[in-house]
């Protein structure tokens, strides 16, 4: 029997983990699979391990999935999943971030797609944030001066099919499906990227793909994999917006391997450019805007630092 194996990283969000795990077992189940729900409870010090403890000792049933749990003390989500990898058995392994929910046709659109695509490794879905009408109406916006990266993430690459290349839009890891074996000629997430709590660093789930695919895995956009991210209020904070801007911004930069170790001269006219246009701006909307470009090229030009950094070391380690 094929097997799917649910992995889910989760950081003190106990009541958000509940809500996944309830969308999980709402879900439809599709024949001829085995499907189980492996958590890795990532430096949690607040109740997440008492529901898990509970919830890992009910019986499955047609109403809950099985579900395994084990505790990470290294703060890190890449710890987590490199952890979680080293205890996965075979079959696909699909993530899911602690934030989410999913569709109820999720986990048959999962197993539907790996009979239908034997040749693909890998599988990305669509992650839409879960609006339901308390969020400011700005969010909606389009147009030039609309917010961006919106401050709930959202991941739609259209309602077809498609094969996911290193020339187009690479998706982020909230919605990866993976065959195992895929790990044991990849590798693992970089411990050096990825959120450490909720600081909102990112990248790690970018640079595994980015290897996958130069390794030669084959992977696959399916529309109807479908999660719901949870909408949080505090998001929607020009704090928040600006920190979100710098720190994606820096886990992007420095996931790409054709990083310079000289810092260009295009950012510091980027950095000037916005400082002016935030400054002399005529409308919030602009200025918003500006200022997390502004942001967005600070983050930019530290991992240019970083990059820098690095390698002045493994220089004079030589």
């Amino acid at each position: 029997m094929n097997r799917l194996t649910v992995l889910i990283c989760t950081h003190n969000r106990a009541d958000l983990l509940d809500r996944v795990l309830e969308s999980l077992n709402l879900a439809l189940r599709p024949p001829n699979w085995s499907i189980d729900i492996l958590v890795a409870a990532n430096a949690c010090t607040d109740r997440t391990h008492k529901l898990l403890e509970r919830i890992s000792g009910r019986p499955a049933s047609a109403r809950s999935l099985p579900v395994a749990w084990f505790a990470e003390p290294v703060p890190g989500k890449s710890h987590a999943l490199n952890s979680a990898i080293r205890r996965l058995g075979s079959g696909l392994v699909a993530l899911i971030d602690d934030d989410h929910r999913v569709d109820a046709s999720f986990l048959t659109a999962i197993c539907t797609a790996a009979e239908a695509y034997p040749e693909a490794t890998m599988f990305c879905g669509r992650i839409l944030p879960d609006w339901n009408g308390s969020e400011p109406q700005w969010v909606h916006d389009t147009g030039p001066y609309s917010v961006y990266p919106l401050p709930v993430p959202c991941q739609d690459q259209g309602d077809e099919p498609r094969t996911i290349t290193l020339e187009g839009r690479l998706p982020g890891g909230g919605n990866l499906i993976v065959r195992r074996d895929v790990f044991a000629r990849v590798g693992g997430f970089s411990t050096e990227l990825g959120p450490r709590g909720h600081d909102l660093g990112g990248g790690e789930d970018v640079d595994f793909i980015i290897r996958a695919l130069q390794s030669g895995e084959r992977m696959q956009y399916i529309p109807n994999i479908v999660q719901y991210h949870y909408v949080d209020l505090k998001r929607f904070r020009l704090f928040y917006l600006l920190r979100k801007s710098y720190q994606r911004s820096y886990s992007a930069t420095l996931a790409n391997a054709d990083i310079e170790s000289k810092i260009p001269r295009y950012i510091w006219r980027k950095l000037l450019t916005y400082l002016v246009s935030a400054m002399f701006s005529l409308s919030w909307k602009r200025t918003r805007f500006y200022l997390m470009r502004l942001s967005a090229t600070l983050g930019e030009l530290q991992a240019f630092q970083t990059f820098w950094k690095r390698t002045r070391r493994s220089v004079d380690a030589c």
